[in-house]
C-alpha cells in the first residue's frame, strides 16, 4: 500500500500539519466601535506573522494591528480623523493616492486585506459609493466607503532581502506557520506514492485532475477555470 498523499495526510491531522498553540496568539482585527485616539502600548514579535504586531490601547480596551513602518511605542494614533501613518479611518475619508493596509472586506469585519510584512495598497479612484484600491498584486478592487483601513505601509518589508542560508532555519520558519518543508516534488516520487509519480526523470503528466477521478487521484489542478501561461 502506498503512503498518503499530502491532501490525505493533512486531513488526518498529525503534528506535522498542526501549528503550535502559541503561534497565533494575537487576533489582528479592529473593534467594531473606535472613537477618539489610542496609544501604541507595545510592539510584539509573533513567529506566525511576517510583520511585527502592535498592541494599541484605547478607551474600550486594547486590540492588535500590524505595525506600520516607523511606528514607536508610546505613539498616539487617531480614529476617524487625520491623515497620518497609523491612523484608522473609513475609506471614504482617505484621499486618493494614499498608502493604506489592513483593509476591511465589509464594514465592521475587523480587517481582511493587506496584512503581510512590507505590503501596501493605494487608493486610486472613487466611483459612486465605491472606493477603488490598487492591491500589491496590481489588481484593482472595489470596497465599500465605510470599510476601515490603516494609513501607512506595513513594517518588515526587508525580511526577504536577507538570505536564509541554512536549511534548518527555513524548516523552523515553515513549522511556526503550519507548513510542511522540505516538500518532495510529486513527479520525483514512485508511482505507488503519488498519482504523478513513476518513470525515469521528470515525465510530467497532465496536472488537470479528471472529473470522475477518485479522491486519492484528485491532485494538481482540480476543475481549473483557465489553463496555460498568462500573457
Amino acid at each position: 500500500m502506498g503512503k498518503r498523499i499530502i491532501q490525505q495526510a493533512r486531513g488526518h491531522g498529525s503534528s506535522t500539519y498542526r501549528a503550535k498553540p502559541t503561534a497565533f496568539v494575537y487576533e489582528i482585527r479592529y473593534p467594531k466601535k473606535l472613537e477618539g485616539e489610542g496609544t501604541v502600548v507595545k510592539i510584539l514579535n509573533s513567529p506566525a506573522h511576517s510583520a511585527p504586531i502592535a498592541k494599541v490601547a484605547y478607551s474600550g480596551g486594547s486590540f492588535y494591528i500590524p505595525a506600520f513602518y516607523g511606528m514607536i511605542e508610546g505613539q498616539k494614533i487617531s480614529f476617524n480623523k487625520g491623515i497620518k501613518p497609523g491612523n484608522i479611518l473609513p475609506l471614504e475619508k482617505i484621499p486618493i493616492k494614499t498608502e493604506i493596509y489592513c483593509i476591511e472586506s465589509r464594514p465592521g469585519d475587523g480587517g481582511k486585506f493587506i496584512k503581510a510584512g512590507g505590503n501596501v495598497a493605494v487608493v486610486t479612484r472613487i466611483i459612486g459609493d465605491k472606493i477603488m484600491v490598487m492591491l500589491p498584486s496590481k489588481r484593482e478592487k472595489s470596497f465599500n466607503g465605510r470599510c476601515r483601513a490603516v494609513i501607512g505601509k506595513i513594517a518588515g518589508h526587508g525580511r526577504l532581502e536577507k538570505p536564509i542560508v541554512k536549511a534548518g532555519k527555513n524548516y523552523y520558519i515553515k513549522k511556526a506557520r503550519n507548513k510542511l518543508w522540505p516538500r518532495t516534488s510529486a513527479v520525483k516520487m514512485n508511482a505507488i506514492d503519488h498519482p504523478l509519480g513513476s518513470g525515469r526523470g521528470k515525465n510530467i503528466k497532465s496536472k488537470i485532475a479528471k472529473r470522475n477521478a477518485p479522491a486519492g487521484r484528485k491532485v494538481g489542478l482540480i476543475r481549473p477555470r483557465r489553463t496555460g501561461k498568462k500573457k
